[in-house]
């Protein structure tokens, strides 16, 4: 039987090597700001609102989605053991 992730970790690489992570509790989450906010934006040099939904509240990440060189999509388990 195939497990199911529990959230999904969100790495954002941008120019010049900085990287980001953010969390969505679903990949259709993911998806939805994706493919709604990310995409149409794409080359873009105005800001953008990453949501944070695990994140304080009241607190919010903004980027240029034309300054993303990847993204990868990291499916976490909650039998995942952390790694240090």
């Amino acid at each position: 039987m195939p497990r199911t992730p529990s959230e999904y970790i969100i790495h954002m690489l941008f120019d010049g090597g900085h990287h980001e992570e953010v969390r969505f509790s679903s990949i259709q989450d993911f998806q939805k700001w994706y493919s709604g906010e990310l995409m149409p934006k794409a080359t873009s040099e105005e800001f953008i609102t990453v949501p944070l939904p695990k994140v304080n509240p009241g607190e919010y990440m903004v980027i240029r989605p034309a300054r993303i060189s990847a993204i990868r999509v990291e499916p976490v388990f909650s039998s995942s053991v952390e790694r240090f």
